[in-house]
């Protein structure tokens, strides 16, 4: 007969065999790592002919002016005083801007990968005006070029423009031309033409109409002494980010309406700008961002619960050991390891049927699936059905007390540590009578003696 080791070494032995086992663990921590990039390149690519996440902003009146500057050159050898004319921009932000902007989700998939677009439809109404204290700015309304102002609209990526836009000033509509967008969209964009010396630089309304196309996020970027914007969509889900958050919103299983309500004041800058030639008028990086965001995304959810392997690995050994130190049943090394290769491929399981079935699901069936076969395989093992059932008890405890931990993630440290808490008592308790150095319990050695 095989000489019977102490419950001291069978304990180093199962704590060797569970570090072991966590060289495929990582590895499969890297397939999921590895599969979240193809699924990222997927919707990058859906993205290159689709349109990536835009900004917006605008729109802008740009107005030329011309001023007479005093400049001393050297002419041979003499200095010499003369009048340059030099022509430069004005930035005029609107007084007020008023839009709708209509966000229609729509999904689409490469392969088995899945990424939410969107089509948004822009609506609005900008208001200029010179200010009366113009003169503060270094600029006086008759060195204005009004026949030549411009206006201009900033979208970042302007591959997704759609078709059937348009602006109109006080009525008028104007042809719209590519290029010369913001600063802030880095020159994307587009522009028109407005001549505005008919009425002498008096208030006037532009009317506009754009949309675009692009995905995950929808960036607007604030411009004016008071910019009013409501955002409506069809998106259950919906991220609200950076700068400015909304003033009023209403989210449920129908979609979302966002406002917001912004003021120079908040922005903290003047509406006329005056940049320096060849400088770029940005917005500072202030904006309003909303994500069409995915309730679940489950290479997240596959990613955190590999982290809880070592749990799953560690309950279930130290079942199997206190069955072997105390009930007798004798657990060898190759039935830890097959028993630990089980339960690592729970969660190559859950990742490959998650990616086509969904989360959830896929979590039903491979928690059942690994369930299974491990209290199939543990009857074997340990000489008894109902010590089989047991441990299928066990891991029915854990796959549950997992999904509970995935789905509150505020309270997972606190249940965890709980949870080990409880185990370690357990454990305290059941093996208070082990001789850990000996072969057998303490009553028992004492008894031989």
């Amino acid at each position: 007969m095989a000489k019977e080791r102490s419950p001291g070494f069978k304990l180093g032995m199962t704590v060797l065999i569970g570090a072991l086992l966590a060289i495929p663990l990582f590895m499969v921590y890297a397939l999921v790592w590895d599969r979240q990039s193809q699924s990222e390149t997927a919707r990058a690519s859906v993205a290159e002919g689709w349109g990536g996440p835009q900004m917006l902003a605008g729109p802008v009146m740009v107005i030329p002016y011309r001023q007479q500057s005093v400049e001393t050159v050297t002419e041979n050898g003499k200095a010499t005083t003369r009048a340059v004319t030099i022509e430069r921009e004005l930035f005029l932000a609107p007084v007020t801007n008023t839009a709708a902007v209509d966000v229609e989700p729509e999904r689409r998939t490469k392969s088995i990968y899945e990424t939410v677009v969107y089509e948004a439809r822009v609506k609005g109404t900008a208001r200029f005006a010179l200010p009366e204290d113009l003169a503060r700015f270094g600029v006086r309304p008759e060195e204005l070029l009004l026949d030549r102002a411009e206006i201009r609209v900033g979208i970042s990526d302007a591959r997704g423009l759609l078709a059937d836009n348009s602006l109109a000033m006080a009525g008028r509509a104007l042809p719209l031309r590519p290029g010369k967008g913001l600063g802030s969209t880095n020159g994307s964009g587009f522009f028109a033409f407005a001549d505005w010396s008919d009425s002498a630089g008096a208030p006037v309304d532009v009317a506009y109409r754009f949309g675009v196309r692009g995905n995950g996020q929808l960036m607007l970027i604030p411009d004016g002494e008071a910019t009013d914007w409501t955002v409506r969509s069809h998106w259950p889900h919906p991220s609200f980010a950076g700068q400015f958050l909304p003033n009023t919103r209403q989210v449920s299983d129908k979609g979302f309406t966002a406002r917001y309500k912004i003021s120079n004041l908040a922005l903290g800058r003047a509406i006329v700008q005056l940049p320096q030639p060849g400088e770029q008028v940005a917005a500072g990086g202030q904006l309003a961002q909303i994500d069409l965001i995915e309730p679940v995304n489950l290479y997240s959810q596959v990613d955190r619960a590999v982290k809880y392997g070592f749990l799953f690995i560690g309950f279930t050994f130290l079942a199997f050991l206190m069955f072997d130190i105390i009930a007798g049943a004798r657990v060898a090394a190759a039935e830890y390891l097959l028993t630990g290769a089980g339960l690592i491929l729970f969660f190559v399981l859950l990742l490959a049927f998650a990616e086509i079935i969904g989360f959830t699901l896929a979590y039903l069936l491979a928690s059942g699936a690994i369930i299974g076969l491990i209290s199939a395989y543990s009857a074997a093992v340990l000489g008894s059905t109902k010590r089989a059932g047991f441990i299928g008890g066990l891991l029915l405890g854990l796959y549950a007390l997992l999904y509970v931990l995935l789905n509150l993630e505020a309270y997972s440290l606190l249940i965890g540590s709980v949870l080990l808490f409880v185990a370690l008592a357990a454990v305290m308790y059941v093996t208070r009578r082990v001789d850990w150095s000996g072969l057998g319990k303490r009553d028992e050695v004492a008894a031989t003696a």
